[in-house]
């Protein structure tokens, strides 16, 4: 007679454990999270992300250290610039290339604006949601 061990049959747990990637504590029970990004007649305008990369970008002087910084492709990069800077009304991210030592590229006042509008948004929004 072969023997046989009964084992219980685990189901696997699926998604993004939220609790540790956002940085809070996991809550038991059922619990209300939410993304807040802001679009433009229909186009990504605004996210967490994009609002990281212009902060960045105002504290390093540049896209690619920005980028790097974020370990996201400078390419990528460059593109949310461009998609952010073709939305907005005025310019988020003035920028200026090469030279014989390199280029730069800054946050606007509406740049700033922008990102500071945001982040109350979130905040109000996460408010709403606690």
């Amino acid at each position: 007679m072969i023997k046989r061990k009964i084992t219980e049959t685990r189901i696997p747990e699926f998604g993004v454990k939220h609790g540790t990637r956002s940085g809070r504590k996991p809550e038991s029970g059922i619990v209300v999270r939410s993304k807040v990004w802001l679009e433009k007649d229909g186009k990504l305008f605004m996210g967490w992300g994009r609002v990281t990369l212009l902060e960045r970008i105002d504290q390093l002087g540049s896209i690619s250290a920005a980028a790097k910084s974020m370990k996201l492709a400078y390419r990528n990069a460059w593109l949310w610039v461009e998609a952010m800077n073709r939305l907005a009304p005025k310019p988020l991210v003035e920028k200026s290339t090469g030279g014989a030592r390199g280029g730069y590229a800054r946050l606007t006042e509406e740049g700033r604006r922008i990102v500071s509008e945001y982040k109350e948004k979130r905040a109000s929004v996460h408010r709403m949601l606690d």
